[in-house]
């Protein structure tokens, strides 16, 4: 089975929240309540409490989205320029500190943090069966919430040992960038350390997982030959699937070319349109990518969001099977199939093919419930991520074997292959990673990483916009110091 059961618990306020809404599967108790004191005595307690520190990843639809809506891949879209107006600022580059995607982003992942936390602090009431293992994936997902955190806020609170509560309100300091990443190394390393190489249940974190995200985590921080000597150790392991867009069909799931996915259902049919996402275990991220209206075969109707830009599609060479795969072009599909749809925000006449609203693929509420899931490493990425490493690390001949794994696939043949060398190669690695991987919200941390956004990015800040600002009400409350120029 998947891990997408909802087993959520109770783990004090996150800075300003008020207590947790979820709550974990567990007997009665009086008054429904539960603290520590009645819990963690079982095996079966751990598993169910790694379960719940799964479950905030269901909730970053945010993430993906703005990846691309940030850079110039997409534009924001929507029903009119007031249409979710976090997005709309996030995409002209004039976003602020009172911005709610941005507070809900930094709200869902430190309520991840709290609940590898809320793990960390019971450690040690049991002993049992594969505690080790199991303590890999809470610190692979304490360390992949962390990941996020910086790369979208820079320097971030920093805690590990137990969760904060409202105590702690006022009390709070930013770590730096460089702390928490040795924390993020850390807790990858433990991971790495204690993690088996394949799991039985689809979606739990593996070996090569965590040892792919730390060669991320490596390169991000220009750690080059570290990064290309942890990817080494997935290389191999996983395989391209033949044809590109397979992968993003529900056949396509947890195949060959997943290292790490998160797994959505539609189980539970969730209607409660007030705890939304926490609520729901569907991919509430993929109704935001469909047509208006639509009307026709084999899509469903969405809301206009994240619109693949003209200047995406000019990227893409002629017989590049990734293009088709990636972008809808929803004029050419409703001349071919007669479908039908409206033109919503910033209307550029494509759509995100990759994460699409597909007919049949939802529950009774069709909106929250899309069991679709979202591809958080794949292993072209890996491919990709090495071949940079060791190009920018000198060794341009291994660089080039595991670009063009990636460039053969995308064109069938040997004919576009890439034969550069230094930082020519560089550029061309980057080109293909967005090649590669767009539409899949990796691309605007990409451009900040390499030094490329403030020439590419329309509205783009050196200096500022690198990063997004600290919520203001963490300012307020908390005291904390807010990024520079917000």
């Amino acid at each position: 089975m998947k891990i997408v059961k909802h087993i959520p618990f109770i783990i004090a306020i996150l800075f300003i929240s008020s207590a947790c809404s979820d709550y974990v599967d567990y007997e009665a108790k009086e008054n429904f309540e539960i603290v520590a004191d009645a819990y963690f005595y079982s095996k079966e307690d751990y598993e169910s409490a790694v379960v719940g520190t799964y479950d905030p990843l269901q909730w970053m639809y945010l993430n993906v989205l703005i990846g691309d809506i940030a850079s110039e891949n997409s534009f924001s879209g929507g029903e009119s320029a007031t249409d979710v107006i976090g997005i709309q600022e996030i995409d002209e580059m004039r976003h602020t500190p009172t911005n709610d995607n941005l507070t809900s982003i930094w709200r869902f992942l430190y309520e991840g943090i709290n609940r590898a936390n809320y793990l960390e602090e019971n450690k040690d009431k049991l002993e049992f069966d594969g505690k080790e293992a199991l303590y890999g994936e809470v610190y692979f997902l304490r360390a992949y919430y962390y990941f996020e955190l910086v790369k979208f806020f820079g320097d971030v609170p920093l805690f590990t040992e137990r969760r904060l509560t409202a105590t702690d309100s006022g009390t709070l300091e930013r770590a730096s960038k460089a702390d928490v990443y040795a924390q993020i190394e850390l807790d990858l390393l433990t991971a790495i350390s204690a993690l088996p190489n394949t799991q039985s249940q689809k979606g739990r974190v593996t070996k090569y997982a965590a040892q792919a995200l730390l060669g991320k985590v490596y390169l991000f921080q220009d750690k080059f030959a570290e990064s290309a000597s942890m990817l080494e150790n997935v290389i191999g392991n996983y395989s391209l699937v033949p044809n590109y867009q397979d992968q993003f069909l529900k056949a396509g799931e947890n195949g060959p070319e997943s290292v790490f996915e998160v797994q959505y259902s539609n189980d539970s049919e969730w209607y409660d349109w007030d705890f939304v996402p926490q609520g729901t275990e569907g991919n509430f991220g993929v109704i935001h990518n469909g047509p208006r209206a639509f009307s026709g075969p084999e899509y469903a109707t969405g809301w206009s969001f994240n619109l693949p830009t003209p200047t995406l599609v000019a990227t893409f060479d002629d017989g590049d099977s990734r293009k088709e795969a990636s972008i809808l072009d929803i004029e050419a599909f409703a001349a071919e199939t007669g479908a039908s749809y409206a033109e919503g925000y910033k209307h550029t006449g494509y759509y995100n093919k990759k994460y699409i609203p597909r007919a049949g693929e939802s529950g009774a509420q069709t909106e929250l419930n899309y069991l679709t899931n979202y591809r958080a490493i794949r292993y072209a990425d890996v491919l990709l991520m090495a071949a940079e490493a060791n190009n920018r690390n000198g060794n341009d001949t291994k660089a080039l074997d595991y670009l063009n794994q990636v460039v053969e696939r995308a064109f069938g043949n040997t004919d576009h292959n890439i034969t550069a060398s230094g930082n020519t190669l560089t550029q061309l690695i980057w080109e293909q990673r967005n090649l590669e991987l767009s539409m899949e919200g990796h691309h605007f941390f990409d451009l900040v990483r390499t030094n490329q956004a403030a020439n590419v990015i329309e509205g783009f800040t050196a200096g500022k916009h690198e990063v997004f600002p600290i919520p203001q009400q963490e300012i307020d409350i908390s005291g904390l110091t807010q990024n520079p120029g917000y």
